[in-house]
Formats: C-alpha cells, sequence, structure tokens
C-alpha cells in the first residue's frame, strides 16, 4: 500500500488528501505523521527518504520514495480511476501545470515565505534565519495572487478552465494558508469568494 507522509493540518499535505478525495482514493493508501513541529522532518531516518525534509512524500512499494505535490497528483490522477485532475489532451495538460504552478508562486510560496521570515513562524529553533522585509514583501505578492486569481475566475469556472483540476486544489489550499497566516482575501474579489465557496462543497474537501 502506498505511504503518504504527512503533517496533518499543512497546506501541501492537505492537497494531496484532496487529490485522493477526488480518486475515491483515501483508502488506498496509509498516511504517517511527519511532526515537522518536533522537527522530525530534519532527523536522518526521513531525510534518508527526502533530502528535502519537507511534507508531503509518498513511498511506493518498491521503496522509491516522490515528493513534491505536482509529482504526487500526477502519480495519483495516473493510477487512479476518476475525473482527471492534470488534464487530458495536451493543451489541457500545458494549462493546467501553468495555473497550478502560478497558484503555487503567487500564493502557496508567496504565503509561506511571509510565514516563515515575517512571523515567528515555527519559533527560533526551527526558524533560524529570518528576513522580515522579503517576508512582507511576500505577503504583497501573494494579496496580488489573490486579485490575479479573482480576474481568472471572473473568465472561467475553474483555475484552469472548464473542469476542476489540480490547480484548484493549490488555490484551494492557498486560501486555507492565507486564513492561517491572517492574510484577509480582499472583499471585492468576489469571484474568488464564489469560487472558493464552491470548492468548499465538494466530497474530497469536506472530507
Amino acid at each position: 500500500m502506498l505511504k503518504i507522509y504527512e503533517f496533518p493540518g499543512f497546506p501541501n499535505p492537505a492537497r494531496i488528501r484532496i487529490a485522493l478525495g477526488e480518486k475515491n482514493a483515501i483508502n488506498k493508501v496509509s498516511f504517517v505523521t511527519v511532526n515537522v513541529l518536533a522537527g522530525e522532518h530534519r532527523e536522518a531516518a526521513y531525510q534518508a527518504k527526502n533530502p528535502s525534509g519537507t511534507v508531503p512524500a509518498m513511498e511506493l512499494d518498491d521503496g522509491t520514495v516522490i515528493s513534491e505535490c505536482t509529482a504526487i497528483t500526477e502519480y495519483i490522477d495516473n493510477t487512479f480511476d476518476g475525473p482527471p485532475l492534470t488534464g487530458r489532451s495536451a493543451k489541457e495538460k500545458a494549462v493546467v501545470h501553468m495555473m497550478q504552478r502560478r497558484a503555487e508562486v503567487r500564493v502557496v510560496d508567496a504565503i509561506a515565505a511571509y510565514y516563515h521570515h515575517a512571523t515567528p513562524g515555527f519559533g527560533p529553533e526551527l526558524e533560524p534565519y529570518q528576513n522580515a522585509d522579503w517576508g512582507l514583501r511576500q505577503r504583497e505578492v501573494a494579496v496580488g495572487g489573490l486579485r490575479y486569481f479573482d480576474e481568472v475566475l471572473g473568465k472561467t469556472p475553474y483555475v484552469a478552465g472548464e473542469q476542476f483540476s489540480m490547480a484548484d486544489i493549490t488555490l484551494y489550499c492557498g486560501l486555507g494558508y492565507a486564513d492561517f497566516t491572517q492574510i484577509d482575501v480582499p472583499a471585492e474579489c468576489t469571484n474568488l469568494l464564489a469560487w472558493r465557496t464552491k470548492v468548499a462543497a465538494r466530497p474530497s474537501v469536506q472530507g
């Protein structure tokens, strides 16, 4: 059985849980908690599996370990039955990957930089270096990203077009990260807020 190494409640592991939910495959994997707040992601045993020390990571039955949400989602999408999350045609796949990367860079990664640099983050033991100016700048990037996706969602029902995809999962979890770091979605972003309500009603998101 596939193993997913995660820390429950973190945005990136949540992305994988939603992808599995969309494929009705939650019960086809086992979850292993890596206590990031206790520094377990930096211990030799986990670093041997995933040198980047990040969660999530996925371990296959043959011992292969795959990290990075996009790669894990690709594997899930091509392994389990269900609606495609990464596109069908070459064009769809390219657009999904483009938009999901924009959601990472402009929202998820920017919020992470803000959290780890301009707030106490995980605390001094796990945040040995911080650059507050950089973190605050990335907060501006994140807010700009939210405005960008509001414009996108004024034109299409989902982030990458007509179908729910990996890009929607990334952005949705990014909004949860924004909540956690107290970055408000601008009130005028009505398209984004309506889309969030729609996505929140999906069974894969609810549980």
